[in-house]
């Protein structure tokens, strides 16, 4: 339960926490960092579709090629697999192997929600034989289907393959992922991947030290938003001795790592283009430090979320890639001097991600969705 009457410590404005946020993000300016570390530093990558970790990572560092990424992917250091909120990511070997045990028990509520469609399904027994399907070959998720309806006929078919996903660290495999391939999306185990069995879950501290890093200073309700799962205070509280304490313009209590960069809230924040479901967006309860109130859900449509634009830190409008053009569409009227900033951070972005490639930057307008 969030703190909301009597949290101690100074107040953090929504500027402060945008500040504080892009820098642990790298987007108040390009990090010098190998790709494998931002990885690890950012606790992963969202990767509902190919291209968002590639743009995530245009974003945020120094000397960033797509290659290099790809690079890791296919050497077997980087992986995709579901762990935060039910959803896919890129997360290194490492994290593949023990943030899936941290966030296990989602994946079990998950399961929940399938019950009527594995009706009569030993579920260990569907574990040990998806098990076998797919370290005796990667298998798609249509071959898992037929494979499990052969065993159980009277159950869902969907339901068998997601509690087949659920119950097993599920990675695609390449060439699923690579930058300028394509594959359908092949699953076999993390452990037959990565030759080297899954780890313990990390503590909870740990893992609450590194959201921090990454997105803080955050409450107690925002990590739980960006990991999905729930009963995390009392991790909180055992670390409240080691870390300072804020409050958010609403009173909420806010926790920081004494040590981590907050910037004044006036440093400038150039320009950046992120990625459809860019964890910046979706790692907080509260998205006010992102997102201004007046434009709260300006950035999805149903289930489908947009490629962001910021500008001066804050979600200032959509853009997408056409076949011969960037198309920026603002929400509103940029100066003449965001504009120009706008253009130059889109030809930055197109160098890195389409060398040689020549593209037109145009500016648009939102259409109401």
């Amino acid at each position: 339960m969030t703190n909301k009457t009597s949290a101690p410590g100074p107040v953090l404005r929504a500027r402060a926490l945008n500040r504080a946020t892009l820098d642990r993000q790298f987007l108040l300016r390009p990090a010098a960092l190998p790709v494998k570390a931002a990885v690890e530093h950012l606790l992963g990558l969202q990767a509902q579709n190919v291209r968002p970790p590639y743009h995530a990572l245009a974003a945020r560092l120094e000397g960033f090629a797509p290659e290099q990424l790809s690079a890791l992917m296919g050497d077997r250091e980087v992986v995709r697999i579901v762990t935060l909120r039910s959803t896919i990511h890129t997360h290194t070997a490492d994290d593949c192997l023990t943030l899936r045990p941290f966030v296990q028990p989602a994946r079990d509520r998950e399961l929940t929600h399938f019950r009527s469609g594995l009706a009569g399904v030993d579920l260990d027994r569907l574990a040990a034989l998806a098990r076998d399907l797919v370290e005796a070959e990667p298998r798609t998720m249509k071959q898992l289907r037929e494979a499990l309806s052969a065993e159980w006929p009277g159950a869902d078919p969907q339901s068998l393959a997601v509690a087949a996903r659920c119950r097993l660290p599920l990675v695609q495999v390449t060439p699923r992922g690579l930058w300028g391939r394509s594959g359908q999306v092949a699953l076999t185990t993390a452990e037959h991947w990565l030759g080297r069995p899954t780890g313990t879950a990390p503590a909870p501290e740990t893992v609450v030290r590194r959201y921090l890093a990454a997105f803080g200073p955050a409450s107690v309700k925002d990590m739980q938003t960006w990991a999905g799962l729930t009963r995390l205070r009392p991790a909180f509280e055992r670390l409240r001795p080691a870390l300072l304490t804020f409050r958010d313009e609403h009173g909420t209590e806010l926790f920081d790592l004494p040590d981590a960069p907050r910037p004044d809230p006036d440093t400038p924040a150039p320009p950046r283009f992120l990625p459809e479901f860019d964890n910046l967006l979706l790692s907080h309860a509260d998205r006010s430090r992102v997102v201004p109130p007046a434009l709260h859900g300006r950035a999805w449509q149903g289930n489908q979320a947009f490629r962001t634009l910021l500008v001066d830190g804050f979600l200032a409008g959509l853009w997408k890639q056409e076949e011969d053009a960037l198309v920026v569409e603002p929400f509103g009227r940029f100066t003449e001097d965001q504009r120009a900033a706008v253009t130059a951070e889109a030809e930055r972005m197109l160098r890195v991600l389409h060398p040689g490639t020549p593209y037109d930057i145009r500016f648009g307008t939102v259409v109401p969705r």
